[in-house]
């Protein structure tokens, strides 16, 4: 996607309608930061937003991602090409994800191993041992919660028994047994229990 142009497109669109960026703001309910942002090509709606901005600047999402203004013969290719193109940038944004992940992971457990390890031999005084010990402790479950809620929400996982894809419950990542980026749980579809490998597709 071509964020300049859809940022043009979408100001272009805005002042044919005769709104301000207040007045498209108060619309959509966002900021008129925001709606700069976007014209600016420094950003794009999130999907929850993609359609009340198509609705009141009265074009299609498939001209939004576009640019432009559609012709009824390029209207197919493009929905096809726009298609292709978020599917590409979100298997992107999983594996950023997914990277990060593993750094949060390593950094929170390297931070809890080294303030625990000076707790214990690197001072003497009990009452900063014991905030040592603390302040280790919360940085691992900040850095477990968020490897937990990167993944569970990044990418799919896959039932080995009936290929169906899901996202599994915080309960159900929380408490299955895991090797690497597979995990045994239960199917929401088949209801069988094997070990459920992470895709990004």
């Amino acid at each position: 996607m071509d964020l300049n142009k859809i940022g043009k497109f979408i100001a272009e669109q805005r002042k044919a309608k005769d709104l301000t960026q207040v007045k498209l703001a108060e619309l959509l309910n966002v900021s008129e930061k925001t709606i700069s942002k976007w014209e600016c090509g420094n950003g794009f709606p999130d999907t929850s937003l993609i359609l009340p901005l198509c609705e009141a600047l009265d074009i299609t999402a498939n001209e939004l991602l576009s640019g432009k203004v559609l012709l009824n013969d390029e209207y197919k290719t493009s929905a096809e090409q726009n298609l292709i193109e978020l599917k590409s940038a979100q298997e992107k944004s999983t594996k950023h994800l997914l990277t990060l992940e593993i750094v949060i992971g390593y950094l929170a457990t390297f931070a809890f191993l080294i303030t625990i390890f000076a707790a214990s031999f690197a001072v003497n005084n009990l009452v900063w041992r014991i905030v040592l010990i603390v302040f280790g402790c919360v940085n691992m479950i900040i850095g477990v919660l968020f490897t937990l809620k990167i993944e569970k929400d990044a990418g799919l996982y896959e039932c080995a028994n009936c290929h169906h894809k899901y996202i599994p419950t915080y309960k159900a990542v929380l408490w299955s047994m895991h090797m690497g980026r597979t995990r045994y749980m239960k199917c929401p579809k088949c209801s069988k229990r094997t070990w459920n490998k992470k895709t990004i597709k």
